[in-house]
């Protein structure tokens, strides 16, 4: 069986960054305040981006998000994911370790000159958010002959 792993460099920056600073109590670069808990750190959802002929296709990863915490935006030509996944309040349990992100996100993503806009809809299911924006037609070019002189 053939398995495929996609590399994903920026992803694997954002966790390196995210590992430090958890262990270093989020004091280098983070734009948490530092009356912000040791284990809580910004995430950033992973998304597929993809297209075929009639729509490009934006699909987000947002486990445990619920869809009134979800916002999905045009603005400028950019379009805008924003939520927040908040972090479990548990009287009951003592968390050991808590290694999942929490907290508010946003993810921004430029739209093709060939997207229509405004015919674009989102669907959230299972903790999976799908844009589908629709393409415009290719105009067709019609070819002529030009007589040369």
């Amino acid at each position: 069986m053939n398995i495929i792993t996609h590399w994903n460099p920026k992803r694997d920056l954002e966790h390196l960054q995210n590992r430090l600073h958890i262990f270093l109590g989020n004091q280098i670069g983070s734009s948490q305040g530092s009356g912000q808990a040791e284990t809580q750190s910004e995430w950033t959802p992973l998304v597929d981006i993809a297209e075929n002929d009639k729509e490009f296709t934006i699909k987000a990863d947002l486990p445990e998000v619920k869809k009134e915490n979800v916002k999905v935006t045009l603005e400028d030509g950019s379009l805008c994911i924003a939520g927040e996944r908040k972090q479990e309040k548990d009287g009951q349990r003592r968390f050991h370790r808590i290694e999942r992100p929490y907290g508010a996100f946003e993810r921004r993503f430029s739209l093709p000159e060939a997207a229509l806009a405004d015919k674009m809809k989102a669907e959230f299911e299972n903790g999976i958010l799908r844009v589908h924006i629709p393409k415009a037609e290719e105009k067709r070019r019609e070819t002529m002959s030009i007589e040369i002189h």
